[in-house]
């Protein structure tokens, strides 16, 4: 995906700040956070949004959900967090490389 501005973060072409990264994820922290800790986890794989997501994809959506809590955890999220996955225009998201936003801290407000 030449145009995928996640897709150049996995290759090395635009700079992130990871916190997380194994064969299966990268976890980086959003430029734009809207909480005291607003990370994204990307699979390495494109998938275009969650309405892509297929049984082949079944391993990197389960290896992905069971690592958020303990990325959580290291970031001191301790009281909780939240997960959100945008999906579609309709749904607000703006990049279309599925990725989960993992927020928490202080200042997270409801909704």
């Amino acid at each position: 995906m030449d145009e995928c501005l996640f897709c150049k973060i996995l290759a090395g072409e635009v700079p992130s700040d990871n916190v997380y990264e194994d064969d299966t994820m990268v976890v980086f922290k959003d430029l734009y956070p809207k909480a005291e800790v607003h990370l994204l986890a990307i699979p390495r794989v494109h998938i275009s949004s969650l309405n892509e997501v297929t049984d082949e994809h079944d391993e990197i959506m389960a290896h992905m959900i069971k690592q958020l809590p303990r990325i959580a955890k290291e970031q001191g999220l301790d009281d909780g967090f939240r997960t959100i996955i945008n999906t579609g225009e309709g749904g607000g998201q703006i990049i279309f490389h599925l990725h989960m936003h993992l927020l928490g801290g202080k200042n997270l407000s409801g909704f």
